[in-house]
């Protein structure tokens, strides 16, 4: 492993293929799907997604993920699936993983109707316990400890801004009704199955709050990211609630814009090009420049359509 707590792009296919012999299952012709704050790859034989943390920080976290994944089957929640048959997590050596039946995009691709329709058989869903509760100062601050190459002054920045908004967000859970938030709901983590049906993926943040948490995400990125507009009202149109219009958005908007800042930390010293895109995020941030365009910290991840080869 390398200096940081975060293992790297040729570790992780080690962890890969020890993970795939103790399954039984072939690593040969694994593809990487995508490397960032976890490793996803698709394994052909079975088909089957494997989702390896990259951090030994995170392990109550992936524990969630599987008895988040054993719940969906027992309610139909409009969610991927775990792999049957496999007890799951699966541990690698000091690392966590859940593995889960592929499930092919089909077109069309998800648009931002089907995600306020999904969102409201979301919320409607009678959640399940031991869930965590919607904390985002808290997931911010561990996102800031996690990280692999903060410089001390955006370091401090960051953790005063954090004490500043907990207060805040404390008092939006108070105020607001409960129910299963998903916690990362945009048209990424969306995946139309072949019989039509959309479902979610990616429950890292999945946990227990107001519903308007999971309508932030769509309206602050418009500010941030989208240039052209109208995916915000599109959102409002199909799930029937405006958040920005609520007494507690500019509270809510202040902690997605947070977590959209901290959520490439971890990774600023292990994918190029997330450090420069970290840097125009804080800056426009504490200066309140909005003309400012970010790039999903996506674009600057790992993803790859190579295969990989059993060492």
């Amino acid at each position: 492993m390398s200096g940081s707590s975060r293992y790297g792009e040729a570790e992780m296919r080690r962890v890969l293929h020890e993970l795939a012999r103790r399954l039984d299952m072939a690593s040969s012709g694994a593809r990487l799907l995508h490397l960032a704050n976890n490793a996803v790859y698709l394994l052909p034989l079975p088909a089957v997604v494997v989702r390896i943390t990259r951090s030994r920080q995170l392990h109550d976290r992936v524990h969630k993920v599987a008895r988040l994944g054993r719940w969906f089957s027992t309610v139909d929640a409009p969610a991927i699936r775990l792999a049957p048959g496999v007890p799951q997590p699966v541990s690698a050596g000091e690392l966590l993983a859940t593995v889960w039946e592929y499930t092919p995009p089909h077109q069309p691709m998800p648009t931002v109707d089907d995600l306020g329709s999904l969102l409201r058989s979301w919320h409607a869903l009678p959640a399940p316990g031991e869930l965590p509760q919607w904390n985002p100062v808290e997931a911010a601050r561990r996102r800031i400890t996690d990280a692999d190459g903060l410089d001390d002054g955006d370091r401090d920045w960051l953790l005063g801004r954090c004490d500043e908004l907990e207060p805040r967000v404390a008092a939006l859970t108070a105020d607001h009704p409960e129910c299963l938030v998903h916690g990362d709901a945009h048209l990424g983590n969306l995946i139309r199955r072949h019989d039509g049906r959309v479902v979610f993926c990616d429950f890292d943040s999945t946990c227990i709050g107001p519903p308007q948490a999971d309508l932030t995400a769509v309206a602050a990125a418009e500010i941030w990211f989208d240039d052209r507009g109208g995916t915000h009202s599109a959102l409002v149109r199909a799930y029937g609630h405006d958040v920005t219009t609520v007494p507690g958005w500019p509270t809510y908007r202040s902690a997605q814009e947070l977590a959209f800042v901290v959520s490439g930390v971890p990774l600023l010293h292990s994918a190029p090009g997330i450090n420069g895109e970290f840097r125009k995020r804080l800056d426009s941030i504490r200066r309140r420049d909005e003309t400012v365009r970010w790039i999903p910290y996506a674009r600057f991840g790992i993803r790859s359509d190579k295969r990989l080869q059993t060492p």
